[in-house]
């Protein structure tokens, strides 16, 4: 399954660090929500894909090395 990376660098940099700090605050406070959430966040920064993204074509990748 060969997904279109939508998620430029800065999008990306701004998930990563978003996601590192979700699930951070998930494991800190005891909160598997926010730990799932967070998970969920570095995996689409770490891809370079968003699903949510694709019904709505949107797409942050311009050009960018991904």
């Amino acid at each position: 399954m060969n997904l279109t990376k939508n998620v430029g660098k800065t999008d990306r940099n701004i998930r990563l660090a978003a996601g590192g700090l979700l699930v951070l605050a998930g494991i800190l406070t005891g909160q598997w929500i926010l730990t799932i959430l967070g998970l969920i966040v570095l995996v689409t920064g770490a891809t370079g894909t968003c699903p949510a993204y694709m019904p709505f074509n949107i797409n942050t990748n311009k050009g960018d090395q991904a």
